[in-house]
């Protein structure tokens, strides 16, 4: 880079600083990310159902977590992401795009939900709305991969069972992780 472009760069690095803000909004992200990866790779049972075997697993968990403590952009982020990101690496790919869409309006919702009320009975709201996401965009990507209305019905009980096992976790800590990130 020539010292004129250098000195540029600076000139505007300098009058649009990385706030402290900022970086901590990117780091909680990334570690939201991070967390969601693992806990669907990680902590899941694969089940001998549905027309691609399915999977039941953790990473709602992070999700819920981060969307109701952090927001919609964090709980988009981490979940299309972290999510995707287990699609991509797991030999799953053909899912990677409809997961990082469904699941990152999954974590949108709760988080837009959660930012505007708070208390117990607008976290089971939310993680309802995002049940009811998870349940229909997985059965029009079920109808859209496998070309068939009646297979992707086999996957309803496991989704509900994987949002279910969610909800009763989160719901069970999130109040006192809300009273000691009040910062």
């Amino acid at each position: 880079m020539s010292e004129k472009n250098q000195g540029t760069a600076s000139a505007a690095a300098m009058k649009n600083p990385i706030s402290h803000t900022q970086i901590q909004e990117l780091v909680i992200t990334a570690m939201f990310i991070a967390l969601t990866y693992v806990f669907t790779a990680f902590v899941n049972i694969r089940l001998p159902i549905a027309a691609n075997g399915g999977l039941i697993h953790l990473g709602n968990v992070p999700l819920f977590i981060g969307a109701i403590l952090f927001g919609k952009k964090t709980g988009a982020i981490c979940g299309g992401v972290g999510m995707g990101l287990f699609d991509l690496l797991s030999g799953w790919t053909s899912w990677a795009p409809f997961t990082f869409i469904i699941v990152a309006f999954m974590g949108f919702s709760v988080g837009a939900i959660t930012e505007k009320h708070k208390g117990f009975g607008w976290n089971v709201l939310a993680i309802a709305v995002a049940c009811v996401i998870k349940v229909v965009g997985y059965y029009i990507a079920e109808v859209i991969l496998y070309g068939n209305w009646l297979a992707p019905v086999t996957s309803i009980p496991g989704n509900l069972v994987q949002i279910g096992v969610a909800a009763v976790i989160v719901l069970a800590v999130i109040g006192r992780l809300q009273k000691l990130i009040k910062w």
